[in-house]
């Protein structure tokens, strides 16, 4: 894992600064988020009946669950800020699910850091592009526009920022 100090991160803007490893998207995994989330529609859990009825060919996870693994897409692929003390989602300005993620897919995350702004004394607002690729389409499974929040002591901000 990278470590890298608030000071980098404005000179990081509009480049990719992670790509997450493969995540297998599996029929399980759509079954317990299903479970979680009381969406028991049947393209996602019913694996006959959407070989039959629906335009996928079999189950499709939940856009939801494609986006809520963007956390763990972040946590491995992003560099570490070395004063950070916490981080904290924020939200998002757009989401966009463009293509579905069949069950026994993979799905990886690409993150650009679009911007990023010092807020108080010990706050920066970061803003990723993030796109989730699935493994072999064409297209991606979703596009974000993802802004979080790096809390740091104020004494650790860097001098002219």
């Amino acid at each position: 894992m990278r470590e890298i100090s608030l000071v980098d991160m404005p000179g990081l803007v509009g480049q990719e600064i992670g790509m997450s490893d493969w995540i297998t998207v599996d029929q399980t995994m759509i079954q317990l988020f299903a479970d979680a989330t009381h969406d028991q529609q049947f393209i996602h859990v019913d694996p006959e009946r959407a070989a039959t009825e629906s335009p996928f060919g079999g189950t499709i996870a939940h856009g939801f669950l494609t986006l809520s693994l963007l956390s763990a897409m972040n946590f491995g692929s992003i560099p570490n800020i070395r004063e950070q003390t916490m981080g904290i989602n924020y939200g998002f300005d757009r989401v966009r699910f463009a293509s579905p993620v069949k069950s026994g897919s993979r799905v990886r995350g690409h993150f650009t850091l679009s911007d990023c702004r010092f807020r108080g004394a010990g706050m920066l607002m970061t803003t990723y592009d993030v796109t989730v690729e699935i493994e072999n389409e064409k297209k991606p499974a979703l596009t974000a526009c993802w802004i979080t929040i790096v809390q740091f002591d104020p004494k650790d901000r860097p001098e002219g920022v």
